[in-house]
């Protein structure tokens, strides 16, 4: 008989540090919500509670709108750290 795997309950990092607001311009703080291909990151992988990761998502539309974001990144050149040229 197959046993059940055990996996551990991610919780929302922004509210074990109270987070009311999640600023746009904050790359730092939406970088771990996005992929690698700058796609944003459902709830069951990054644990985060569905009101902090409405928020998430409005700030990364905000930011991708004001250019601090790109839409799309190009299939044949991923960059491992897609961040490093933000600033």
């Amino acid at each position: 008989m197959a046993e059940r795997r055990k996996f551990k309950k991610r919780f929302c990092k922004y509210c074990e540090s109270k987070v009311d607001y999640i600023d746009y311009k904050d790359l730092g703080l939406l970088k771990f919500s996005l992929s690698e291909r700058f796609k944003i990151m459902p709830r069951r992988l990054t644990g985060n509670c569905k009101r902090h990761q409405e928020l998430v998502t409005g700030a990364i539309k905000r930011a991708r709108q004001t250019a601090l974001i790109p839409y799309i990144v190009d299939r044949k050149n991923v960059v491992e750290n897609p961040f490093e040229n933000l600033k």
